[in-house]
């Protein structure tokens, strides 16, 4: 039979899963429970009952989670309320310590580390009412710089999970969020050395897939200092700890926990992705270190725990784009189905502008999106219509302008995929002029984006270097003058001169001379990445 409790709780939240599941947990619990789905409604409880501790999200309709606290505060200062957000910032601490915050819970959060709060909190109220009339009466200085330098050091410990949060956020690939994982360790608790051992159904043996140590901080440790790291744990241990799915803390290592004689403390929290064993990550502090505590204990779970998340969104996001790229390829397909020339034109235009863009000094990224973008520059021809697109003979200036509008369809298209707005703009202005001549939009000069003015380079270059049903190609010499004097009215001058340059290196010819193959690296002669 549940224990009844005098003590009555206010829950504030905009989602009503949550406000149901607290309510029917603690009303379990025998405390008499208040739910608001806005500060406004709470605002009319708290009027009208006296409550002992609140609970509130922070963002939410008509009156969020800091405008209640300090209408609280207000209200009443003796009410301890407790933040439940899932983004925590040093500018929300600040604002909300000042006004009655007692502590914070970072979201999700489970019902057994709420009422472990909760107990914390009613135990403190007494002290912390207390605290409250020693301020105002300046009666006791000692005890409230003891409760500002307990905000100090709760500021302090929300700004190192923020930390943790933005570092995870910015990884772009799994293995580099291993690596980042065990430097964190280094320098957030300061420990000697960390591994992550890999350990789930198919590595049923542990297996160090990223190590760093202090003593060669930021460095890729040798294979023999890896394995000496590593197996300063014995597997047994890690087994246990992922087994019990429980963190471990060892203050002070003695004989009879079996680990390496210089090692002073070790910590290891295990990582679970959807309830399911992936791995450990350990701490461990040398005989010349101190011993951990159970803040640190904390973090290192903390970090699973969003490193968890990391790796989740990571695969998601891995599939997502595996997904979009095989869409991409579909489209290239069905231009190609259509008009031929429209296909293999794309993949050549691609292969020149990569080696312009190379040459350049563009960065990955900028290949990466320069690659996308000049595959479907021409997206937009799969909107026009046979007769016009497929003609033989010279357009008539109707049937021009319906061709023209293909670099704001294609962008439309490619904008309805998501993900890719950078791309988005440059198939929109690839057919920009210099001097501001062009279309769709009539941009100019640097209004025109850096990628869509290598683009056009590499598209008219094709374009003339190709035979058509409707003419022959153009000589080589009468291609590089035509694009020589552009300079400044088609084209961006500079582009201009590291295209030439790179053509008279032959750079441009090697890459055309692959650029067939450049939408399929598999079937690839030359055993290249195509328009490598």
């Amino acid at each position: 039979m549940a224990t009844l409790h005098k003590e009555k709780i206010l829950f504030v939240d905009d989602e009503e899963s949550i406000l149901d599941v607290a309510s029917e947990y603690f009303l379990v619990k025998g405390y008499q429970v208040f739910t608001a789905r806005n500060g406004a409604e709470a605002i009319n409880i708290l009027k009208n009952q006296q409550v002992d501790c609140c609970f509130t999200d922070i963002n939410m309709p008509v009156m969020d989670g800091l405008e209640l606290a300090e209408n609280i505060n207000n209200l009443d200062n003796t009410i301890p309320v407790v933040i439940m957000t899932g983004f925590p910032s040093l500018e929300n601490t600040i604002r909300t310590l000042k006004n009655g915050v007692v502590d914070f819970l970072i979201k999700p959060i489970n019902l057994n580390q709420l009422e472990l709060c909760l107990r914390r909190v009613l135990g403190k109220q007494q002290l912390y009412v207390e605290n409250i009339l020693l301020k105002k009466e300046i009666e006791s200085k000692a005890r409230i710089e003891a409760l500002n330098l307990e905000l100090i050091h709760k500021i302090e410990d929300l700004q190192t999970l923020n930390r943790i949060m933005n570092d995870f956020s910015s990884i772009t690939n799994s293995m580099n969020l291993f690596n980042r994982l065990v430097q964190m360790v280094l320098e957030i608790i300061h420990a000697s050395e960390s591994v992550f051992y890999m350990i789930n159904e198919t590595v049923t043996r542990p297996f160090a897939v990223a190590v760093a140590s202090a003593e060669n901080p930021g460095m890729t440790l040798s294979p023999i200092d890896m394995i000496n790291t590593a197996g300063r744990i014995p597997n047994s241990t890690i087994m246990e700890v992922a087994g019990d799915q429980t963190p471990l803390l060892i203050p002070e290592v003695t004989e009879v926990h079996g680990l390496s004689s210089n090692i002073s403390s070790v910590m290891m929290a295990p990582l679970r992705i959807r309830q399911r064993n992936f791995g450990v990550l350990s701490a461990v502090n040398l005989r010349s270190t101190g011993p951990f505590t159970e803040k640190e204990l904390y973090y290192l779970s903390f970090m699973t725990h969003h490193a968890a998340y990391a790796i989740e969104n990571l695969a998601l996001y891995e599939n997502i784009y595996q997904n979009l790229f095989s869409t991409i390829y579909a489209f290239v397909k069905a231009i190609g189905a259509k008009d031929s020339y429209t296909e293999y034109h794309s993949n050549r235009v691609t292969a020149v502008a990569k080696v312009i863009a190379r040459e350049l000094g563009c960065s990955a990224e900028e290949l990466d999106i320069l690659n996308t973008a000049g595959l479907l520059h021409d997206i937009g021809k799969i909107g026009i219509r046979d007769e016009i697109l497929l003609k033989p003979a010279r357009l008539t200036d109707e049937e021009y302008a319906i061709i023209k509008t293909h670099s704001t369809i294609g962008a439309t298209i490619v904008g309805q995929l998501g993900l890719w707005e950078r791309e988005q703009q440059i198939i929109r202005g690839h057919h920009e002029r210099y001097d501001g001549n062009g279309y769709p939009d009539g941009l100019k000069g640097m209004q025109i984006p850096f990628l869509a003015r290598i683009l056009s380079v590499a598209d008219v270059y094709d374009a003339l270097a190709s035979d058509r049903t409707y003419r022959v190609k153009m000589v080589e010499s009468q291609i590089l003058d035509i694009i020589r004097n552009g300079k400044g009215s088609f084209f961006d001058p500079d582009i201009v001169d590291i295209f030439l340059k790179a053509y008279q290196e032959g750079k441009i010819q090697e890459a055309l001379h692959c650029g067939h193959c450049l939408h399929d690296a598999s079937a690839c002669p030359h055993n290249m990445t195509c328009g490598e």
